[in-house]
Order: C-alpha cells, then sequence, then structure tokens
C-alpha cells in the first residue's frame, strides 16, 4: 500500500450521519478508507464510555437509566493502539488501512475525543511535540483537508444519541443489546446531551477559526436528501481526479429513527416548551 499522498479529516459530533458518510465514501474506492482509527480519550486512553457523557450531570436519573456498566465494557475495542508497541507503530497501520490505491487517505474524529487525537500525534510521534496544535494534524497527515459534518436538527440529533447510548447500536446492522421496549425517555439527559453536542460544535468552529481552515460543511438533513450530490462533491472538494467517474453506491445502513425516537423528539419540545413558559 503506497503512502498517502492526500488526506482528509471528517470533523463531526455523534448521530450527523457521519458513518454513513464514510461508508458512502469507502465504497467510491477512491476516496480513502475513512474510520474511527483516534477514538481514544487523552484522560482514560478509551472510546467514551456512556457515562462519561454526561459528566458534571447532576440528574441522578440519567445514571440509574444507563446503570454502573453497558455492553461498551464488554467490546474489544476496533482500532486498539496498545496492539502496537509505539504509537508509531499504530499510526503506520492506522494510514495504511486508511488509505485507497489511489493515495488518499480519510479519517473521521469527533470532538470528544480530539484531545487523545492531538496526544497521541504530538507526544508519541517523534519530532513533534513543540508543534501547535494548528501544525500538528497537517505534519501527519499529507494535503490535509477537512470535512465538518453537522446536523440542523439538535433535538432529534440528541434523541438519537440518547437512545444508542442505551441500546450501545450505531446504525442498522449492529444488533441492539436493549430492546425497544426497555428504552427510558429522559429530558433531564437529552437537555444535557444538546448543550454536550452545542459545545463540541463550537469547539470545532474555534479549530477552524484558529488554524484558518475553511472545511466543507456537509448538513445531515440535506446529506439525507441529496445523497449521491453530496458524496460527488465531497469528491470533488478533495480534488480526487476519478471524481466525475467515481461510482456512488447506494447506503447500506437504513435510518435508526423511528415511532418511539419521533415521540420523544416531539415529548422534549412540548415540555421544554412549558419550561420555558412556567
Amino acid at each position: 500500500m503506497p503512502a498517502p499522498h492526500q488526506s482528509y479529516l471528517i470533523c463531526s459530533t455523534p448521530r450527523t450521519g457521519s458513518s454513513l458518510l464514510c461508508d458512502a465514501l469507502t465504497a467510491t474506492g477512491v476516496a480513502g478508507r475513512p474510520e474511527e482509527y483516534f477514538q481514544f480519550r487523552a484522560r482514560t486512553g478509551f472510546p467514551r464510555r456512556p457515562q462519561e457523557y454526561f459528566e458534571g450531570a447532576e440528574d441522578a436519573e440519567i445514571f440509574d437509566i444507563l446503570g454502573p456498566r453497558t455492553r461498551v465494557e464488554e467490546d474489544e475495542a476496533r482500532y486498539d493502539p496498545s496492539r502496537f508497541e509505539r504509537y508509531e507503530g499504530y499510526l503506520e497501520w492506522a494510514l495504511a488501512a486508511g488509505t485507497t490505491p489511489n493515495g488518499v487517505f480519510g479519517a473521521k474524529v469527533m470532538w470528544g475525543y480530539f484531545n487523545g487525537f492531538v496526544t497521541g500525534l504530538r507526544w508519541a510521534v517523534p519530532g513533534r511535540q513543540r508543534l501547535s496544535v494548528c501544525e500538528l494534524a497537517p505534519s501527519v497527515f499529507p494535503e490535509l483537508r477537512y470535512l465538518s459534518v453537522t446536523r440542523r436538527d439538535k433535538v432529534r440529533q440528541a434523541v438519537s444519541l440518547w437512545r444508542a447510548l442505551q441500546t450501545w447500536s450505531w446504525s442498522s446492522d449492529q444488533a441492539p443489546a436493549v430492546g425497544t421496549e426497555h428504552l427510558v425517555y429522559s429530558h433531564a439527559a437529552i437537555a444535557h446531551l444538546i448543550r454536550d453536542i452545542e459545545a463540541h460544535e463550537y469547539e470545532w468552529r474555534a479549530y477552524f477559526r484558529e488554524c484558518g481552515v475553511e472545511p466543507l460543511t456537509i448538513v445531515y438533513e440535506d446529506f439525507a436528501a441529496r445523497y449521491e450530490e453530496t458524496v460527488r462533491d465531497i469528491l470533488r472538494h478533495l480534488a480526487i481526479p476519478e471524481a466525475e467517474a467515481a461510482t456512488i453506491a447506494a447506503p447500506r445502513k437504513r435510518p435508526q429513527s423511528d415511532d418511539v425516537s419521533r415521540g420523544w423528539a416531539d415529548r422534549y419540545r412540548a415540555e421544554s416548551g412549558k419550561l420555558a413558559h412556567a
């Protein structure tokens, strides 16, 4: 596998259709194989646990619903740097895994573990300890470009995330650990997640401003309505020579939204309206 000569990062928050986007770009065969290769928090060295989405939350109901453990504690990490003696070895593997034969690399990064991403690059790769945060990623990923993925309806996004944190099922091809009949609504949890999502999007915008970056923004609702056109636009933005000829495959994953999700969103909005006028 050749070393990448062109790269991009998908910068997102959870439940924005970023996994659907990764699948779509991978399926073209010319846009890298973007995955969450760097999904580890600096403080713990592990992916973000469900309870960790609610750091600072004071409502005990949230933690009662989640319980002390969820299936993530039993799941083996898909991308585990501990398999390698040094982080450089893992980074080399990730670059190879995420690069298509035409030399394009792609990866997805959530702000929730951005600090772990930065720490891994800075302290485990020689010669980069003194680089600023803006210099760091371009020093590792050649000809780096950014895609910013967001969702217009933050209530539906938070509802989807709260549901996923209970089931630990992130796409339609994953079997949920908890059946729909056991899902529990929580206004406090959804409100917290909305604030968390908005805070993380603010941090992404601040990073782009600080680094003088103009990302291509993909809005989930528009992506869902213009699937093929959006993927083609991304290939053009990345200046991939095969952009016009690449085949855009139909999506494999189905939307997970159902009557439960829609009902929770309606209930949250109604309750929030009442609280605002109380």
